[in-house]
């Protein structure tokens, strides 16, 4: 039984950046989707592909690399807000990754959304990741 499966899914995206894996597989849920939306949607990931054949599910992740260098998109991606511990900011005081080069994913009552998006709808809530 996994405590954290925001946590679970993070590190397997990152241990297959680390691996230079093409593709990940992941249980998926509506909140690990919605990372991933924002995921491609801000460049981080090439494409994804959702496989609701069986009961959990499954996401299929494509990651993305440099084509001559090799590097991956995803420098550094890590849990902020976890069970023991929910982080809250309001809309002044959300955080700037890398001083705006990356990126925060806010959940809000506006759904997941980034930190930049959080700021120019004046709505903050609950911290999830960093991505950079």
């Amino acid at each position: 039984m996994i405590t954290d499966p925001i946590a679970d899914y993070l590190t397997r995206i990152r241990n297959a950046v680390k691996a230079n894996h093409r593709v990940v597989e992941i249980p998926a849920s509506n909140l690990k989707k919605g990372i991933t939306r924002i995921l491609l949607d801000k460049g981080y990931i090439l494409n994804y592909k959702f496989e609701d054949d069986k009961v959990p599910g499954n996401i299929k992740i494509a990651l993305k690399y440099h084509p001559v260098t090799k590097l991956p998109a995803i420098n550094d991606i890590q849990r902020v807000s976890r069970p023991g511990l929910r982080r809250y900011a309001n809309s002044k005081e959300l955080p700037r990754v890398l001083n705006g080069l990356g990126i925060a994913v806010i959940s809000t009552s506006k759904g997941l959304i980034t930190d930049k998006e959080a700021r120019k709808l004046n709505v903050g809530g609950e911290i999830i990741c960093y991505v950079s």
